[in-house]
């Protein structure tokens, strides 16, 4: 095995050829770095316009995850290292991240994405944007970025947009775990298929019958794929979000936000799951929820292009303020689990506070030429 960040392979299938994309930092669950964004950016645009290139399959490195997150330890020493910005380095990764992001979304060569493990983070914002999203009995994905004073991002105000009901405002607030079934029930993933079938799922990839056409080059991936996930299906995890989603949509249907959170953080409950979902909120930033919510609110009907423009216009504006800097430090760095957040609760938060990280930190947006 090669010791580069990323493994980049093209794998022969007759005249044409599969080219695979392998995160390889398992020692840090193959979480996402600039140079590993780069990396997959510089692949995928090549190619893109390569003509002996029929597909993409994208996995991860070693049985614990696909992909972890991003380097927040990184952003943390860009936060810190400029209180109020620019932070360069954080900034520089959000940017290239969503772009990254962006040209998945967009990708006309089909993209299999092998979400097995934990699947968080970053490592979410890659397998969404896959045209082919697989999820094995393994998958474990969350989205607990209210603990650090983030937001869900790398596409995460389209993928929560477009999920059933409140369910995406609900998992953003607070950061409930989901499994396969979650994922296919959610849309952010689109089949399940036990983990023992890779190897075979990648043989059938390699003997199939390229074209060259991207339709009938994506109509031969759901071919391949279709005898696993009906081989699979017995196999499936029960999900949460399905049986409980009218209860769901009951919490967040609030007169506003403050009352949303008071619903949720307030229920008396002691099922595991909805349990572990009142804490995550509950010790979340109480900024951080208000500005998850009207991100979500403000990109509802937005295209994929504005929405990646709105979700840096956002980080930029959270990694310069020391909110996100104290939830990393106390999650993350010192472990003691116990953040001095700004304010007690979200009614605390002054509105022209929360106006301020919508507005424009910059006279052009980075990502303006998508």
């Amino acid at each position: 095995m090669s010791d580069a960040p990323v493994i980049i392979e093209e794998v022969a299938c007759g005249r044409l050829k599969v080219g695979r994309l392998t995160l390889n930092v398992p020692k840090t669950l193959n979480s996402l770095t600039l140079p590993m964004v780069d990396m997959l950016q510089q692949q995928l645009d090549s190619w893109r316009v390569d003509p002996d290139i029929a597909a993409v399959f994208i996995d991860g490195s070693g049985e614990k995850a696909f992909c972890a997150g991003g380097d927040v330890q990184a952003l943390h020493r860009s936060a810190t290292a400029t209180p109020g910005g620019p932070c360069v380095e954080a900034e520089t990764f959000f940017a290239r991240e969503y772009r990254m992001n962006h040209t998945l979304h967009t990708y006309p060569k089909p993209i299999v994405c092998w979400g097995h493990g934990i699947v968080m983070g970053g490592g979410l914002g890659v397998m969404a944007g896959c045209s082919h999203r697989v999820v094995t009995e393994a998958t474990r994905i969350a989205m607990p970025e209210i603990t650090i004073a983030l937001f869900p991002d790398v596409g995460g105000s389209w993928f929560l947009n477009h999920m059933p009901g409140k369910a995406g405002l609900f998992l953003a607030l607070t950061g409930a775990s989901m499994n396969a079934a979650d994922a296919v029930f959610t849309g952010i993933a689109d089949r399940f298929i036990c983990s023992e079938h890779k190897s075979a799922v990648l043989e059938q990839l390699r003997r199939s019958n390229w074209t060259g056409d991207a339709g009938t080059d994506h109509a031969q991936v759901r071919h391949v794929l279709r005898p696993f996930t009906e081989q699979s299906i017995g196999s499936m995890p029960g999900g949460q979000v399905e049986p409980h989603l009218s209860l769901i949509n009951s919490l967040c249907d609030g007169d506003d936000i403050h009352q949303v959170v008071d619903n949720i953080v307030n229920q008396q409950t002691s099922d595991p799951w909805l349990s572990k979902a009142r804490d995550g909120l509950a010790h979340g930033s109480p900024l951080a929820a208000l500005w998850i919510s009207r991100q979500l609110d403000e990109t509802r009907h937005s295209s994929l292009r504005e929405v990646f423009q709105a979700e840096l216009l956002l980080a930029t504006n959270v990694v310069r303020y020391p909110e996100f800097a104290e939830g990393v430090r106390a999650l993350l760095l010192d472990k003691d689990r116990n953040p001095a957040w700004q304010y007690r609760s979200t009614r605390d938060v002054p509105e022209a506070l929360l106006d301020s990280f919508f507005q424009a930190p910059w006279p052009e947006n980075p990502l303006a030429d998508l």
